[in-house]
């Protein structure tokens, strides 16, 4: 996962979004680890779970870094400054991301991780979500 996170870095530009969607532990946190390594990020990369967001400077990029699986509403999102990120001019990676579809921008790509009956991880682009 990190090493396809990495890979995914590399077409990163200013105001791209990342919509990531699966159970836990199937690969959502290591895929950004990698994605923040590709920007050329020096920060360790944790899950934003409690503190919700993550903002991750000093590299090609800024990364914002959101966990939706808290969040009981779209309020709570928009509360945090959500509109502010969109328009920050750096890269968007959200977690939980079905939880608000209609709060992203039709540019979002959605990716699908999956743990798969072999333990393996695998990811699939998902079609664009529709609030």
């Amino acid at each position: 996962m990190v090493e396809i996170g990495r890979n995914a870095a590399e077409n990163a530009t200013p105001g791209s979004i990342f919509a990531l969607v699966g159970d836990l532990g199937a690969g959502k946190t290591h895929w950004t680890k990698g994605f923040a390594a590709g920007l050329g990020s020096p920060a360790v990369v944790t899950s934003p779970t409690f503190s919700l967001v993550h903002e991750y400077d000093g590299a090609r990029l800024p990364l914002f870094h959101f966990d939706f699986y808290r969040l009981e509403s779209a309020e709570e999102l928009i509360a945090l400054g959500w509109d502010e990120y969109l328009d920050a001019g750096g890269v968007i990676i959200a977690e939980w991301a079905d939880k608000f579809p209609e709060l992203l921008p039709s540019t979002t790509r959605w990716l699908r991780f999956s743990v798969e009956p072999d333990q393996s991880r695998s990811i699939n682009h998902d079609p664009p979500h529709s609030p």
